[in-house]
């Protein structure tokens, strides 16, 4: 099996193809040969279905820089590296049926894709950011039953609700775009220590990266958070240039934090790096209320960066 896997991935090289099929391959890593010397750089759609993969390699995007379409169903991957977000050519990629607990933001900075898949997964939250690219125009997270919110990004498209199938439509006209959600039903999962937001009846689980929960009792933001930014408004903003810093004058912690927020105000869009201040949109109370008839308790969340934010943001204006 293994002197044909490397046939077939030679082959591939050789004859520059676009298409490389390697399902039912009882794979548990990676293959290595798809990442030697200077990769597969004419490929652009990878199926590597049912096998028994659990990560990704960090150097995917330098390996296979020009995929499009990336095709990972059934298989028991845990963590997608954040590498992932470097795919700037991917439009579909299917991580159904795999082990997720958790998306990594830099999938909601693939600014051409198209179709997400991520149904039959253990997933809690989706990142604060996904959906702000217009291209994404179907996410589909069906059976993951402790998904209760859905970034406020994806409001205003096709959805669907509580393992029921069925697909709605409902155009945004003022964006002129559609996406797709699939969302609920029953899945078991492991723990993982995440901070929560509840409103009623409705607990909702917020990104690992979030560090802590404001409210509109908070005029104030924390230290850290008032500092980071502030150091990213100088920095990026006027100089253009985060690299301007370094470890020295500023932590490796804080600097990596400082070159990738947890998400950005969904009201005025400023980035946060510790804290946000959540505001729940039941799907109930909104236009959609009649076609879901009760058969799904998921809201939508809005992230907001301050509490004048969190007041002044709604999600149907």
């Amino acid at each position: 099996m293994a002197s044909e896997l490397c046939k077939t991935i030679s082959v591939a090289k050789l004859e520059k193809h676009k298409n490389l099929f390697l399902n039912y391959r009882n794979l548990h890593h990676f293959p290595v040969e798809l990442l030697k010397d200077e990769g597969l750089q004419y490929l652009e759609r990878l199926y590597m279905k049912r096998n028994s993969l659990t990560t990704l390699p960090e150097d995917l995007a330098q390996k296979l820089p020009n995929l499009v379409e990336l095709y990972l169903h059934s298989n028991n991957i845990v963590v997608v590296p954040e590498a992932i977000g470097s795919l700037v050519k991917l439009q579909c990629l299917d991580l159904s049926d795999n082990a997720l607990e958790i998306v990594c933001p830099e999938i909601g900075r693939l600014r051409s894709l198209r179709h997400l898949r991520l149904a039959n997964n253990q997933l809690k939250f989706l990142p604060p950011d996904l959906g702000r690219s217009r291209e994404l125009q179907y996410v589909y997270v069906d059976n993951n039953i402790h998904l209760k919110g859905l970034p406020s990004y994806l409001y205003n498209k096709v959805i669907g609700c509580s393992g029921d199938l069925q697909l709605f439509r409902y155009m945004d006209e003022r964006h002129c775009c559609k996406r797709t959600i699939s969302c609920g039903s029953p899945i078991q999962v492991s723990e993982v220590k995440l901070l929560s937001f509840s409103s009623g009846q409705l607990t909702v689980f917020l990104p690992s990266e979030v560090k802590s929960i404001g409210t509109e009792t908070d005029h104030v933001l924390p230290l850290q958070e008032l500092a980071m930014r502030s150091l990213y408004n100088a920095y990026y903003k006027f100089i253009k240039d985060l690299n301007f810093l370094s470890p020295i004058s500023l932590p490796k912690s804080l600097l990596e934090l400082l070159h990738c927020p947890l998400g950005h105000c969904h009201r005025c869009s400023e980035p946060m790096f510790t804290i946000v201040y959540p505001k729940l949109f039941p799907l109930r109370e909104t236009p959609m209320a009649g076609l879901h008839q009760g058969r799904t308790t998921v809201s939508f969340v809005a992230y907001c960066c301050s509490t004048q934010c969190l007041r002044t943001f709604d999600l149907l204006s």
